[in-house]
């Protein structure tokens, strides 16, 4: 009996075209989007043409350094400020009157580099001409004490050299923020209209009331409608996990390179796939409560948007911690358990004690939740319209 309903209950969930779209497509297309926005994000400006506004009389030498990079045109401008300020350039930069005659006479001179930090290409365009800048400078003080009889070296008294804990690609911590927050909110969405409609649904279109008076008993009917959530929602978030996989191997190139699992691929998509679908049977206990509270479909949604939004904290909070740092707490938090362990797994550590500890809080939680739908489901305050 128990698999009739839950097999009657997901054709239903599948048969229906808007249900379809909301639990399997529109996940997948956000999640697509947000992947290439990220990709975006992250890319160094390779292949990107810049517009950099310069003064009418500018210093030909720095001119020959800046147009060394092919992809920035110089714009001469007599007011290069306003060239910016009008969108026909992303940086401008401007000397000083005498630039050429103060280099030469040995003394300071100014360099202001004006862009907008709220703009890629124009934080993109800064830091090229910064570098540039900075290796001018390098120059000029190597001549000035060349000049001077004195060796260069010894304006570098220490040498300073910076190292990862990890060889990972900087790219990883992103990787490691984004895939559990997809998964997250692909979970959410697909799971959602399943939900509202299987116990919200029923009160509200006058069906539960037939529905108990069958010989069936109300902790088979619970059961086989949870399963039926979690099964939508395992769905939804293993099909995007494979179409973001694809997406970042195929149609990436900075994403692609900070993903390097090497010989543990296999177990850690494997891995990555039982997460998702404990995570899955936890906001499938989460989200039949809200379905069970709400007397209509619109009032259950209202109740689960706050269930879907607690997805957001744990990116927050793990964004500023390494992969060193997590402990006990970081594993046994339900939620957070989820992108700490996805954390460690895009990092290519395979720590079974704290896969278990992610299992079984989750496991405790969602039979916690289970039984507390079982008892409301029971009474007929909850379940009537």
């Amino acid at each position: 009996m128990l698999l009739k309903i839950y097999l009657k209950e997901i054709k239903d969930c599948f048969r229906d075209r808007r249900t379809l779209l909301l639990t399997v497509l529109l996940p997948v297309i956000m999640m697509t989007g947000l992947t290439f926005f990220y990709e975006k994000m992250i890319s160094d400006g390779e292949g990107e043409s810049y517009k950099l506004a310069v003064n009418e009389s500018f210093d030909r030498e720095l001119a020959g350094i800046i147009t060394s990079f092919k992809n920035i045109e110089l714009v001469q401008s007599a007011n290069p400020g306003k060239t910016l300020q009008d969108g026909k350039v992303q940086a401008a930069l401007i000397l000083d009157p005498n630039f050429s005659r103060t280099i030469e006479n040995g003394e300071k001179a100014t360099v202001t580099i004006i862009g907008d930090s709220f703009s890629q290409k124009s934080s993109n365009l800064k830091n090229i001409v910064q570098n540039a800048l900075g290796v001018y400078e390098k120059s000029i003080i190597s001549k000035r004490m060349q000049a001077k009889g004195t060796d260069p070296s010894i304006v570098e008294p220490i040498i300073i050299e910076q190292k990862e804990i990890s060889d990972q690609n900087p790219n990883a911590n992103l990787i490691a923020m984004l895939i559990p927050l997809i998964l997250a909110i692909a979970i959410g969405v697909g799971s959602s209209p399943a939900a509202s409609d299987l116990f919200a649904g029923e009160k509200e279109k006058k069906t539960m009331e037939a529905l108990l008076m069958t010989p069936v008993k109300r902790s088979t009917l619970l059961f086989s409608k949870w399963l039926t959530i979690a099964t939508v929602g395992s769905v939804t978030g293993i099909i995007t996990l494979l179409v973001v996989a694809l997406e970042i191997n195929l149609l990436t190139e900075n994403l692609k390179k900070a993903v390097s699992f090497g010989d543990n691929a296999a177990v850690i998509i494997a891995l990555a796939v039982l997460v998702a679908i404990v995570y899955a049977m936890f906001t499938a206990s989460l989200l039949m409560l809200t379905s069970i509270l709400g007397k209509t479909v619109k009032e259950s949604q209202s109740y689960s948007t706050p269930v879907m939004m607690l997805a957001m904290f744990p990116t927050m909070i793990l964004s500023s911690i390494g992969i060193n740092e997590l402990s006990f707490q970081h594993f046994a938090i339900p939620i957070m358990n989820l992108f700490s362990l996805l954390k460690e797994l895009v990092f290519g550590i395979i720590d079974y004690e704290h896969i278990v500890i992610t299992i079984a809080s989750n496991l405790v939680c969602m039979i916690l939740l289970f039984i507390v739908g079982r008892i409301l489901f029971l009474k007929d305050k909850w379940v009537m319209n």
